[in-house]
């Protein structure tokens, strides 16, 4: 009995992107028709263990047009739809999908979203992004400690240093910081 293996899919209004999670995948046999049927067949793993896909699509495809590109981690196939047009899901069939079965986020785009380019429509409105401290500007992360305190780490480790002076050990001194002072 074959197993099925890991499959995603998204979708733009011309075509679809399958991905078959099956690393190291041998004897890759891929069926479409043109009524929508996807057939996918292989063997991985040390014993050859084969696994298959037996999908009927929502609607119909174009055989001719439809690309395949094959990793060691997976097999992606470009299907170009017959139609334009968004499928309201991959299968025909209704009600509980196959639990190997997937939406592709890394490849999903919305249907309101397909025409527009990320980033391009992003309105932040009035936000000031430098007053959030989230860094790509100048950081002042001791802004908050008074002036002159900030330092009370280099004290505290003078202070063991003293002490244990008074038993002749050697220790490394730490040098003075490089970093500028920081201005409230």
């Amino acid at each position: 009995m074959s197993r099925h293996p890991a499959v995603k899919w998204a979708q733009r209004s011309d075509k679809l992107f399958i991905t078959v999670e099956l690393p190291d995948a041998k004897n890759v046999k891929l069926k479409l028709e043109p009524e929508g049927k996807f057939f996918f067949s292989a063997t991985a793993g040390a014993d050859n263990v084969p696994y298959e896909v037996d999908l009927d699509l929502f609607d119909k495809i174009n055989v001719d047009e439809s690309k395949t590109s094959t990793t060691s981690r997976s097999i992606v196939y470009l299907v170009k739809k017959a139609e334009d047009k968004w499928w309201s899901r991959l299968i025909k069939q209704e009600g509980v999908r196959p639990v190997f079965l997937k939406v592709d986020w890394d490849k999903w785009v919305d249907e309101d979203e397909e025409d527009t380019k990320p980033g391009t429509d992003m309105d932040f409105g009035d936000i000031d992004f430098s007053k959030l401290n989230m860094g790509g500007g100048p950081s002042d992360f001791d802004a908050d400690v008074p002036e002159g305190d900030y330092d009370s780490d280099t004290e505290e480790e003078e202070v063991r240093e003293e002490e244990n002076s008074a038993h002749n050990e050697p220790k490394a001194t730490v040098p003075p910081s490089t970093e500028p002072e920081a201005k409230a």
